[in-house]
């Protein structure tokens, strides 16, 4: 019964992966994100910075997270998904809540084994960051208003992502020193930018969590921007490009690149769409991410 119980189990848990979890996305999210944290500590405390092992366990462990927290709102929303949205896995029942427990027991005991193995003191960090999300289910049951209010949620929620970045700082470097907490703010404000976007409109139905329902259009459109505006400022403070030379020369102002997309969004925004182009938001998280890796492989490997 075991030996055929678990290859189904496996292909329910791969269904419901590719259904709200494309691994390509995700994927290569997850990667992006370690290798430009990564890259980006080296750089900024003079060090060289080569992918090792640990990166590899780093960039899984994000990709688990991830994957656990997506399980953690799927069962968090069942009950408005069976209204609203019934294309959902669990409310197609093509996996079970208590599948999905189950694999999120195993992805925690596979966490803390190979981050124990690699550095233990970024382990307490994800089990912070897995029991905080728990914590999340029960603070926004009892509480409608941390629930539904748009700017307390993104306060209570926020941390999950943050804590990701300090967990990768805590793994690296062993410690969270004034640069790492820096480079977690810049790639917080980063991902900011993306989370701003995918909700702000120009119309929307009034009950319609959106940034743009909460402060307008206009004031959305100015959080949106102010995001990668905060990004870039906090990485000429951090990296200093000015005082680069050599062939570093080449990629110093790369990352900034990058700003051109928020400035398109908005102009498209602007000029006539009807909401934000979430996926010219994404593209940014991800260039920004891409230019940060280039940029510390040149740096280092020059």
């Amino acid at each position: 019964m075991t030996t055929i119980a678990a290859p189904a189990a496996g292909a329910r848990l791969g269904r419901f992966v590719l259904d709200v979890f494309p691994p390509k996305v995700y994927g290569t999210y997850a990667v992006l994100w370690v290798l430009a944290l990564e890259g980006s500590l080296a750089v900024v405390t003079d060090g060289r910075w080569a992918p090792s092992a640990g990166t590899a366990v780093r960039i899984c462990s994000v990709g688990l997270v991830l994957l656990y927290l997506r399980m953690v709102d799927e069962q968090k929303d069942l009950d408005y998904d069976r209204e609203h949205d019934p294309g959902r896995p669990l409310v197609r029942g093509s996996i079970t809540a208590a599948e999905l427990r189950r694999w999120m027991l195993l992805f925690a005991v596979l966490l803390v084994v190979a981050n124990a193995l690699v550095a233990p003191v970024s382990v307490a960090v994800l089990v912070l960051d897995l029991g905080y999300a728990l914590l999340l289910v029960v603070l926004e049951r009892r509480s409608a208003w941390l629930r539904d209010a748009l700017f307390p949620n993104l306060a209570i929620t926020y941390p999950v992502q943050v804590l990701l970045s300090a967990y990768v700082c805590l793994s690296v470097t062993g410690g969270l020193g004034p640069v790492a907490i820096g480079l977690i703010g810049c790639f917080s404000c980063v991902f900011l930018h993306f989370e701003f976007a995918r909700k702000t409109a120009w119309t929307a139905p009034a009950q319609a969590r959106m940034y743009s329902n909460a402060v307008g259009p206009v004031g959305a459109a100015v959080l949106v921007l102010a995001a990668p505006a905060l990004a870039a400022a906090s990485a000429v403070v951090l990296f200093r490009p000015w005082e680069w030379g050599g062939a570093a020369d080449l990629v110093r102002w790369l990352p900034y690149c990058a700003l051109v997309l928020p400035g398109i969004g908005a102009r498209r925004f602007f000029g006539g769409g009807r909401a934000w182009p979430a996926g010219l938001a994404m593209t940014f998280v991800l260039g920004w991410y891409a230019a940060l890796v280039c940029q510390a492989a040149v740096v280092s490997w020059a």
